[in-house]
Order: C-alpha cells, then sequence, then structure tokens
C-alpha cells in the first residue's frame, strides 16, 4: 500500500470564507465566532475597501429583531448615536379609502424598528468584528468559486487562492446586475432615493403609501426623512431631471399634505427593481442575503431577511461538522421565513403596488387596510412579520 493510499486530507486553509463584507457578511463572520468557531478558521472577502463601504450613502429600515441581532453581535451600542427610532407607521393608498397606523405601544417595544445609513451600519459591524482576529481581504476581487470534493476553493482576481470547507456567498449586488435565479421577476420599476425635508414632520412616524405606480416610503431620519419613491422607468427619467423645486412639488401631489410641505431635497439615486431568488445550496457553498434573495424594497424586508439568514448559518455550522449536513440544517429552518417574506414583498409590490387605479385589487388594498387597523389579531401578524419575520 502506498503511502498516498493513507494519506489524511489535507485541511483547508479556513472552515468558512465569507465572500462579501456587507452587512449580513459582517453578521455571519461575527456570529461564527461568538459561538466559538476559532477567528483563525474564518475569512472574510471582499471587492471593496472599508473606507469605501462606510461612505455608502444608502438608507437602511432595521426591524426590531434585526436589533436584537446586531446587540447580540456588539455592534448597536456603536451605531445607537446616528440610528433613529420607527415609533409608528402609517400604510394608506393614495386617493383611496383605508389606512392602517401600527404603534409601538400596542406592542410593547421601544420601537418598531430603527433607521440608519449603510454605511453607519457597515462600520459598526466592521468594529466589532475587528478585534476577533478574522482574517479580512480586501479590496480583493473574487473571481471564481470551484467545489473540489471536501472542500471549495476560492480564486481571487489577483491569481491568490484559498480553500474552505463552506464558502458563503454573501454579496448579491443590484438586480440589473445579477445573474438570473430560479424565480425572477421584473417590476418595471425604478426606486428614487433621497433625503427630504418636510414643514411639518412627524417624529419617529415612516409612512408607507401605494400609488398607481408603486410604493412611497418616508422613513423618519435626521432634520427629515430618507425618500424611497418606487415609480415607472419612463416617471423616473422624469422626475430625475427635474429641478430641486419640481420634484419637490411632485413628490407632494403623491404623497399629499401628511407631513407639511416638502422643502428640500438631498441628491437624487436610482435603481432598478427586481425579484432574484434561488432557495437552493450545494454541498460546499450557500448564499445568504441579498444573494440569495433579492427582494422588492416594499416593506423594507431585504436586509432584515438577510440578518435572519445569518443567525441560523452560524448556528448550523457551529453546532454540526461545517459540511454538508450543516447546510441541509440551514435551508430546513430558512424555508419558511424565506418564502413568506418573498411572498409577502412580491404580492404587495405586483398585485396592489403596481396596478393600476380601479382595478379590483385596488379596491381591496383599501379594504385590507381598514380591517387590518380594526382587527387586532391580523394588524398582529402582519406587524410581527414586520418585525421578527418567521420564527
Amino acid at each position: 500500500m502506498s503511502s498516498s493510499d493513507t494519506a489524511t486530507p489535507v485541511r483547508p486553509d479556513y472552515d468558512v470564507i465569507i465572500c462579501g463584507a456587507g452587512p449580513v457578511g459582517l453578521s455571519v463572520a461575527t456570529l461564527l465566532y461568538k459561538r466559538g468557531m476559532p477567528a483563525h478558521r474564518i475569512a472574510l472577502i471582499d471587492a471593496k475597501s472599508g473606507e469605501q463601504a462606510e461612505q455608502d450613502p444608502r438608507t437602511i429600515a432595521l426591524s426590531h429583531g434585526s436589533q436584537q441581532i446586531l446587540h447580540e453581535i456588539g455592534a448597536w451600542s456603536l451605531m445607537a448615536p446616528s440610528v433613529t427610532s420607527i415609533n409608528q407607521i402609517h400604510v394608506s393608498r393614495r386617493k383611496h379609502f383605508g389606512r392602517t397606523l401600527i404603534n409601538r405601544e400596542d406592542y410593547d417595544l421601544p420601537a418598531l424598528g430603527y433607521v440608519v445609513r449603510y454605511g453607519a451600519l457597515v462600520k459598526a459591524l466592521s468594529a466589532a468584528l475587528t478585534p476577533n482576529g478574522v482574517t479580512v481581504l480586501r479590496p480583493a476581487q473574487v473571481s471564481a468559486i470551484d467545489e473540489q470534493g471536501l472542500q471549495a476553493s476560492v480564486q481571487l482576481a489577483d491569481g491568490r487562492s484559498f480553500s474552505a470547507g463552506i464558502v458563503v456567498q454573501a454579496e448579491g449586488g443590484v438586480f440589473s446586475e445579477q445573474t438570473a435565479k430560479a424565480v425572477q421577476r421584473d417590476y418595471d420599476q425604478v426606486a428614487i432615493v433621497a433625503h427630504v425635508t418636510a414643514t411639518a414632520t412627524i417624529a419617529h412616524r415612516a409612512f408607507e403609501r401605494f400609488t398607481a405606480q408603486g410604493p412611497l416610503a418616508l422613513l423618519p431620519q435626521d432634520d427629515g426623512y430618507a425618500l424611497v419613491w418606487c415609480v415607472r422607468p419612463d416617471t423616473a427619467k422624469h422626475l430625475l431631471a427635474l429641478d430641486d423645486n419640481a420634484f419637490l412639488h411632485e413628490l407632494g401631489e403623491v404623497f399629499g399634505g401628511r407631513v407639511g410641505r416638502f422643502s428640500s431635497s438631498s441628491a437624487r439615486h436610482s435603481y432598478p427593481l427586481g425579484l432574484n431568488a434561488a432557495p437552493g445550496a450545494s454541498a460546499r457553498t450557500v448564499a445568504i442575503g441579498n444573494a440569495a434573495q433579492t427582494l422588492h424594497p416594499v416593506a423594507g424586508q431585504g436586509l432584515n431577511l438577510g440578518l435572519r439568514d445569518a443567525v441560523v448559518l452560524a448556528s448550523a455550522l457551529t453546532r454540526t461538522s461545517s459540511g454538508p449536513a450543516a447546510l441541509e440544517h440551514f435551508a430546513a429552518q430558512r424555508r419558511r421565513d424565506r418564502n413568506a417574506t418573498i411572498k409577502l414583498t412580491d404580492v404587495m409590490a405586483r398585485v396592489f403596488a403596481s396596478a393600476p387605479d380601479g382595478a379590483p385589487s385596488q379596491a381591496l388594498l383599501g379594504l385590507s387596510l381598514g380591517l387590518i387597523d380594526v382587527a387586532a389579531p391580523a394588524k398582529r401578524v402582519l406587524a410581527e412579520q414586520m418585525m421578527f419575520g418567521w420564527r
């Protein structure tokens, strides 16, 4: 018998390599360490430098359940000064009867959710991870991932290669640049994002307003609101070409006068919207967060769903061996929450938010909002899905 027949398999460089150092990837890395995986057995790779990520101006809506996750990680106290709490959520349909108002007092919670800039969230998560000794490679571009029996290899664009028992894909990108997954839908909508101020802001109240072209959200932040306005591509082109005064006038026409007159706007940015999801995983690789399911921003569930992915995956990889059995356990544990959240956001975006005025679904939406507001059990189901997801 040759020595090669009895040789012990070579141990991979890492137990887990995480591709993508956004909020979900950073959360997985820290949770793996906190649940007992040695820091030197974890690697995190991202194409952007830390400074680039921390300068990202996008706004994130965090659920109460996500706040609990970030508190466990140790990031919450680091970002608290830059967070605005959401104590009420007002949901309505433009020019139609029916609305619902969800209050934190009804659930005995300090807040229903929180608003924070993406860069501040990444900075806090990076600071929570740094003392642990996890290997961080950035900027470094992943060019290929290849499974090879008992391990997987990650190839970098600069020629370096690293092996791991499990590779986590946590870098999703934007919908328009993604490879099509098993479930894909182009909503034919564009999200316009900006920071706006108004003359009669209502502190700590968020608004979700459905229009004929898509939902319009105002999230309380600083001295005004983070705006996410979903419209048809041709309307987006028109709105982006307007000067600030004309843009604010059109925003007021669509939103109404609940916060007074809109008085200023930051620079506007836009991105196309779609659903792109694939629930499966291979033996040695798994996708989580936006890499597994890119959602419409209606109800603000994308990142919150991804953070729940991170918690369950970290538990699966540290309670059992870091191999195929752990990924099978993860998939089974996440199936219900993922399916429910994907279906919820898809229905809200496709049926209610984009059907034309006068369509039966619009009348149903108004009636549903009115019924939810007076039916405590229905309101609780909706609120708990928004705050925690299926657990």
